[in-house]
């Protein structure tokens, strides 16, 4: 199921959305839909790393050496 959104976007990037829709033959939608995906995956990395690291330095998060992760799996006797 699909929603719909209402967004602001500058004239420019408008016109160049129309004229990529116009070339190919592709509809304005797919495009946006395509760039969201991916700039949306850039975004959930970067900021998710960040998170993680204000957790890290605020003590709410810590982190466990790769030995300890190997100990804690039973990984040891598969290396």
């Amino acid at each position: 199921m699909s929603e719909s959104i209402s967004v602001r976007l500058p004239k420019e990037l408008v016109e160049r959305l129309d004229n990529l829709a116009k070339q190919t033959g592709r509809t304005k939608t797919y495009y946006i839909q395509e760039a969201l995906l991916e700039k949306i995956s850039d975004l959930e990395l970067i900021y998710l790393a960040q998170k993680r690291e204000e957790d890290l330095r605020a003590g709410r998060s810590k982190t466990h050496t790769l030995d300890e992760v190997i100990e804690a799996n039973g990984l040891a006797d598969k290396i």
